[in-house]
């Protein structure tokens, strides 16, 4: 589910450049991590800081927005 959400999240640029600011990562570290637990934690938790961004990828991949915050809660533990 988070590496559906982290697709979703940048397939739109002004989205994908926001949540690289907001994390710090970069294209690179994005590519290179992006099966690390902590990076699709990050990523979850960029989209659950912003409710419209939450809601939006939970109703693209046809999930409920507990169902991500519940996602980056596993992966942080």
């Amino acid at each position: 589910m988070a590496l559906r959400a982290l697709a979703w999240t940048v397939a739109e640029q002004a989205r994908a450049d926001r949540m690289l600011a907001l994390t710090g990562l970069s294209g690179d570290d994005l590519r290179e991590r992006a099966m690390e637990p902590a990076v699709l934690a990050a990523l979850l938790g960029f989209l659950e800081a912003y409710e419209p961004d939450l809601l939006a990828c939970a109703e693209a991949l046809e999930v409920k927005p507990t169902d991500l915050v519940q996602a980056r809660e596993e992966l942080e533990a």
